[in-house]
């Protein structure tokens, strides 16, 4: 007696590929193929047609460009998203810096994925898409959300803060070498790590920087 094979899923996942490049949708339509969980059907190359077939077609999950002829890929997601909370979104980008990647969070995307990742990925990035559309991943979101909240400006060793503090009470160098107990050239190296730093050339440019970058508080204004 012979088994028949396995039959592939009676429901599957529909994808909606929308991209301008005609080999790029061929790509992507090949690899999601392959995957019987997933049918395709539908292609668009641009953001309007994109919108109009989505609204047609009702896939479960969109496959969006960030750069199209007619437009934004953002502005066509935040499109979908405000008509759909349950529809998946992955965006699709050969610009894949951390502007663009909050970018695609913030307009509701469900994944955010470099068009120089392999097509296994993007294939995965639907599957999350298909059951989680409202939580976002990306292959580098951890470190994206490091370099943004990573404080802006110089950052000033304890010994440079020091430093600071004692050029704006006014100190000489060879008050502040006795300050710290080092010897004048000691401070004369601190001090001009903290001009290199702050892309100061004298004590009063770098005091000025210093205020502006809030590094220093400005002094009290005088009490009568």
């Amino acid at each position: 007696m012979t088994t028949s094979p396995t039959p592939p899923p009676t429901t599957r996942t529909k994808v909606l590929l929308v991209d301008d490049h005609d080999l790029i949708r061929k790509g992507l339509r090949h690899a999601f193929e392959r995957d019987r969980q997933f049918e395709v059907v539908g292609e668009a190359a641009t953001a309007a047609e994109g919108v109009r077939q989505a609204g047609a077609l009702q896939p479960d999950v969109v496959i969006m460009d960030l750069r199209l002829p007619d437009g934004s890929g953002l502005e066509a997601t935040r499109a979908l998203r405000k008509s759909s909370n349950t529809m998946g979104i992955v965006v699709l980008t050969m610009y894949a810096g951390d502007d663009q990647l909050f970018g695609a969070l913030e307009a509701g995307a469900s994944a955010f994925v470099p068009k120089t990742a392999p097509a296994d990925e993007v294939v995965a990035a639907a599957r999350h898409a298909a059951s989680s559309p409202s939580a976002f991943t990306a292959a580098d979101l951890a470190e994206a959300m490091k370099r943004r909240l990573a404080p802006s400006g110089p950052q000033l060793s304890p010994r440079e803060g020091q430093v600071l503090r004692l050029l704006a009470d006014g100190m000489s160098v060879a008050g502040i070498a006795k300050q710290l107990f080092v010897s004048e050239s000691t401070a004369k190296t601190h001090i001009s790590k903290l001009y290199e730093k702050l892309g100061a050339a004298n004590r009063a440019q770098a005091l000025m920087t210093a205020l502006r970058l809030g590094l220093l508080e400005a002094p009290d204004a005088p009490k009568f």
